[in-house]
């Protein structure tokens, strides 16, 4: 029964979430309004998600999202020092092509938008087989550590949800 009314509980949350956040005031009606909203669109999208991933959440996901933010704090750091003590000429931009074990969209969605979220990477294009990320890079001396690290920072753990 609950698995009918709450197709994609997440999403439902999220939808609450973000509508509340958008909203920028607490209201009861705006609450009211945030949890219809949160119920129905669920409801009507179910239909287009016929396979959907299982998520684990709790530890891995904990994990994940504390790697992100940190790994986001430190490259905005490392990006304006790039920017404001090397000269444009000196940056080692490169196109990488990463490897991929993620097989399913969603995981490769994720993956792609959390390396174009960490500033001085930008995730350009994934292959026709899902099975490699284009990514271009600021600054890297070393491209296969820089894979490497991809991989082992995110790949790993997003594998770890989205099993």
């Amino acid at each position: 029964m609950l698995r009918k009314l709450f197709p994609h509980p997440g999403l439902t949350g999220m939808l609450i979430v973000v509508w509340m956040l958008l909203l920028n005031n607490f209201t009861i009606g705006g609450l009211f309004l945030a949890i219809v909203f949160g119920i129905l669109v669920p409801l009507f999208t179910a239909p287009f998600w016929p396979d959907r991933p299982r998520l684990r959440f709790g530890w891995p996901m904990l994990d994940y999202l504390s790697v992100v933010v940190w790994d986001i704090f430190v490259a905005n750091f490392q990006v304006a020092r790039l920017i404001l003590f090397r000269r444009n000429r000196d940056l080692r931009s490169r196109w990488l092509v990463v490897p991929l074990e993620l097989r399913s969209a969603e995981a490769i969605t994720a993956l792609a938008g959390t390396i174009s979220l960490t500033p001085g990477t930008v995730s350009a294009d994934v292959a026709a087989d899902g099975r490699s990320l284009l990514v271009h890079t600021l600054d890297t001396g070393d491209p296969a550590a820089e894979v490497a690290r991809i991989k082992q920072r995110y790949e790993a753990r997003l594998m770890r949800i989205f099993s």
